[in-house]
């Protein structure tokens, strides 16, 4: 799936498709089924049906899940809103290629594969407080390399993100598509100190009135507002949705990417999972926005799809015990269910 043209983003992010209801139904009716008492496995229970609907079978599977990190570098981070210089965004790169970092430990751990995808680390976008992050063409690359990522044999994409700067474009995304002030969205990132804050806090409140006047559409936030590395998670997002491919945010970062989309179409986020909540402040209320409840709650705030990968650990044990468990007819428990 690639990304021609604003209208075929357009298009693709108005016709979103459904789960299964047969599968759902059917897998529904084995947890009914399942030698224990119901609903005692409470999330886990939840969590399976999900997937059957997305991957349309009763048992659903993860045979194959694959992380997805995109990086990419910010005009806005000359602003000082960050605690690290920019070209920390490449030499994580390389840390990551050299199996070093913390999600290649995690994936690894979860049975991941993992992709990394640096998008033009050499070219930063534009200082998105005097001018629009991106061009057109872009922002429709950088939702195209998202896309390109997915493929239809996958059974779970967690997406996450590297650059510095980036929770800056977070903040300015959601509360161009969510409202409230900046001080409500912007949070300290990598560590930034009170001088930092207030840094960051008036480079969205710069950005917001300089775009206050520009289209409101998702495409036109996105390459306004947002980062390469963002906007190509939009895209994966998107291409997993058409693929009906589930799909595990990780923190705040990653979420912002659909804000835009869900401010256009709330469905957008209807196969994906959020796996956890970060410290971050404002990722609690973007959670709340798209109406999912994360599956962890570790105050973790790394990114790098870190918190996706710990929580697809708990979608293995989801699928295992909905898989393997005995119903109470093969257990010969007459009358339990």
């Amino acid at each position: 799936m690639s990304f021609s043209s604003i209208t075929d983003f357009e298009s693709a992010l108005a016709d979103l498709s459904g789960p299964d209801p047969a599968a759902i139904a059917a897998a529904a009716a084995r947890q009914a089924q399942l030698t224990k008492p119901a609903g005692s496995l409470a999330r886990l229970e939840d969590i399976a049906v999900f997937f059957a609907g997305w991957q349309g079978r009763e048992k659903p599977r993860l045979d194959r899940g694959r992380v997805a990190i995109f990086a990419g570098n910010h005009g806005v981070a000359a602003r000082g809103v960050s605690a690290f210089p920019s070209d920390v965004t490449a030499l994580m790169v390389a840390n990551f290629a050299a199996g070093g970092a913390a999600i290649n430990a995690l994936a690894e751990a979860a049975g991941l594969e993992l992709t990394v995808v640096p998008i033009a680390l050499d070219r930063p976008t534009e200082d998105f407080t005097r001018a629009p992050a991106m061009s057109e063409a872009e922002c429709l690359e950088a939702l195209s390399i998202g896309a390109s990522v997915v493929t239809p044999d996958l059974d779970l994409l967690a997406v996450g993100e590297m650059g510095i700067g980036n929770s800056t474009a977070a903040a300015a995304l959601c509360a161009r598509s969510f409202g409230g002030r900046a001080r409500t969205w912007v949070g300290p990132g990598t560590g930034l100190d009170m001088a930092g804050m207030e840094r960051k806090i008036a480079a969205v409140e710069s950005a917001l009135a300089f775009h206050a006047n520009a289209p409101s559409s998702a495409f036109e936030t996105l390459r306004r507002l947002g980062g390469r590395e963002i906007v190509a998670i939009a895209g994966a997002v998107l291409a997993a949705r058409r693929l009906r491919v589930p799909v595990m945010l990780d923190g705040f970062i990653s979420g912002s990417a659909l804000a835009p989309l869900a401010a256009v179409n709330p469905a957008i986020t209807d196969h994906c999972l959020a796996g956890h909540c970060s410290a971050e402040p404002g990722h609690a209320r973007l959670l709340e926005r798209f109406g999912l409840e994360p599956l962890l709650r570790l105050e973790m705030r790394l990114g790098e799809g870190s918190g996706a990968a710990v929580a697809a650990q708990i979608v293995r044990s989801a699928l295992a015990a909905h898989d393997l468990m005995a119903t109470f007819a093969e257990a010969g428990i007459a009358g339990a269910a």
